[in-house]
């Protein structure tokens, strides 16, 4: 199960997601984070401490939405990652590709 928030933080909109990511549930987080860029949010933080597993797929619906953000002339940041979603945004090689910052207002100063 996912449960997804959002909420306006210092001129950004905050995306808090817990629970599992997976292929059953990527799709909600792409539906929600798509449907603040449709809003008009261009600068997104989101806050994955609640997260407890990430799959592939999961892993896929984040990379969707960064290209979306980077489409629309916005910002993405993460932050919050610990346990088996760092382990697994390291190995996929994903700290890489995407801002990822180690508090909600690193992540902010990011986007």
């Amino acid at each position: 199960m996912l449960q997804i928030t959002t909420r306006d933080e210092k001129g950004c909109t905050l995306v808090t997601v817990g629970g599992r990511m997976d292929a059953v549930t990527s799709s909600e987080f792409e539906k929600k984070c798509g449907a603040c860029l449709d809003a008009g949010a261009r600068r997104l933080v989101v806050d994955l401490g609640g997260l407890e597993y990430i799959s592939s797929a999961g892993l896929r619906s984040v990379l969707v939405i960064a290209k979306r953000v980077k489409g629309a002339s916005g910002g993405l940041a993460l932050f919050g990652l610990k346990g088996v979603v760092d382990e697994v945004f390291t190995i996929s090689g994903f700290r890489d590709l995407l801002p990822i910052a180690g508090s909600l207002d690193e992540a902010i100063a990011k986007v």
